[in-house]
């Protein structure tokens, strides 16, 4: 499921399945815990239903950058 942005400056958010999950980890040879945190309670969670240990998947447009992905790992907060 993806928040496609109600705000312009909101990023597509999409909370990952667990295959997806374990791909992008073995990808970049990491742990959960080693990657940057956002909190379940963040605003742009807010319609994923986000659970403790998700990985999100953050999709950022740019004029400068094109797009770039980024992850994140919902914690309790």
């Amino acid at each position: 499921m993806a928040l496609e942005g109600k705000h312009k400056l909101v990023p597509k958010h999409k909370i990952l399945s667990d295959k997806e999950k374990e791909k992008v980890l073995n990808k970049y040879n990491l742990t959960a815990m080693e990657l940057p945190k956002i909190l379940k309670s963040d605003p742009a969670l807010e319609e994923l239903s986000p659970q403790v240990g998700d990985l999100v998947e953050i999709t950022r447009d740019s004029s400068s950058a094109g797009t770039s992905i980024y992850y994140r790992v919902i914690i309790n907060g």
